[in-house]
């Protein structure tokens, strides 16, 4: 069998955002199947790369001196180098530095893509990385082989670039809920079901300053939980977030243990999913298989992935009409629980997801899905 070769993540384990996670996914999967897999590894420092094993993968780890978006892509341009001298598929996470693939491309290497969400649209980037950002998404759709989208409306978008049968639909999975604990919640004085959880990076377009000034107007008699880093020395925006917080808003940091993350969304009485831009969003996705209620910004992109049982807002005052309807109706709420999960268990398991990359992976090598 032909070895994969998955770059564009920090590497395996996961322990940074959503490709990390599907990389280590993906990975353990295909090793199970019996499929060699390499995946690199962004390191901080210098030197030369070096390679091991983690639970049959094997790891390529690329040192890079440059800190933040220039040391990624550094560490993506050592990548493609190094993948170039090889003959293996790619699997490429992301598009953040596409106009590198023309290396592969001239070197005979067939590259796969998971397409991230529309990423030049957010809001955090000024006007220079918001071009990159379209550029590299455009460069993504001429020089990849093939693409993958992971929400219908991502295909569509992408569907204006190049040819729609260039492109699939494969969406993003979530681990089910394990074992949970109520004493993980003891640390900060929470209660099962008086608490709503919210959990995103702190930046504008999750809508975090909007749902915490709404939570914030009057007493609630119960906590809104932010999980995430804060850091009011050198951030406007967080300083903000932080200035807008009643007393009942309680900041716990980016918390990285499972087991802890678990509990938190298994108790909460709802979570809040203010994300505006993107597919199919790992954290809503985590949040349903946690039999979650949500309440959502409104958008394709989120009404696509949760359906008729989210709860959506737009603006301020939608948010406070939805969140006086989720506190003064406990009893409908196990109802809508029982919906987020089933739709989970149908769509965005991670043994349903990861069959259809295997499968998809099998074609593209025995039969040639090549139309870039």
């Amino acid at each position: 069998m032909k070895k994969i070769r998955i770059i564009g993540t920090r590497g395996v384990p996961g322990a940074h955002g959503g490709f990390e996670t599907f990389a280590e996914q993906l990975s353990l999967y295909l090793v199970s199947k019996g499929w060699p897999v390499t995946v690199y590894c962004q390191e901080e420092g210098s030197g030369s790369l070096w390679c091991d094993e983690w639970c049959g993968v094997e790891r390529v780890h690329i040192p890079v001196r440059q800190q933040g978006a220039l040391g990624t892509v550094v560490f993506d341009w050592l990548t493609i180098k190094h993948a170039a001298k090889h003959k293996d598929l790619c699997l490429t996470c992301g598009y953040n530095t596409a106009i590198f693939w023309v290396r592969l491309r001239l070197s005979g290497i067939q590259n796969i893509v998971c397409m991230d969400g529309i990423e030049w649209r957010r809001s955090k980037w000024n006007i220079v990385a918001k071009i990159w950002l379209w550029l590299n998404e455009r460069a993504a759709c001429y020089f990849g082989n093939y693409l993958i989208a992971d929400h219908p409306e991502i295909k569509n978008h992408l569907s204006s670039h190049t040819y729609p049968k260039k492109i699939t639909t494969i969406l993003y999975g979530a681990e089910g809920i394990g074992q949970v604990s109520e004493t993980h919640l003891e640390k900060w004085g929470l209660k099962p079901r008086n608490y709503f959880t919210l959990i995103a990076r702190p930046e504008p377009e999750n809508s975090i300053l909007e749902i915490v000034q709404e939570f914030s107007k009057k007493p609630r008699n119960m906590n809104l939980v932010v999980l995430g880093n804060y850091n009011i020395s050198n951030n406007d925006f967080q300083r903000k977030v932080l200035e807008a917080a009643s007393d009942e808003v309680i900041f716990i940091g980016a918390i990285y243990d499972k087991s802890i993350v678990q509990s938190l969304r298994f108790y909460c009485l709802a979570y809040f999913h203010g994300h505006q831009v993107g597919g199919t969003n790992p954290s809503l996705v985590e949040a349903m298989a946690a039999s979650n209620v949500v309440i959502a910004h409104n958008n394709r992109f989120n009404r696509w992935v949760l359906g008729e049982s989210g709860y959506y807002f737009a603006d301020a005052e939608s948010l406070s009409v939805v969140l006086e309807f989720v506190l003064s109706k406990p009893d409908i709420l196990d109802m809508i629980r029982e919906k987020n999960l089933q739709r989970y268990l149908d769509e965005f398991t991670w043994s349903h997801i990861l069959k259809q990359y295997e499968e998809l992976l099998i074609s593209f090598m025995e039969k040639g899905l090549n139309n870039g």
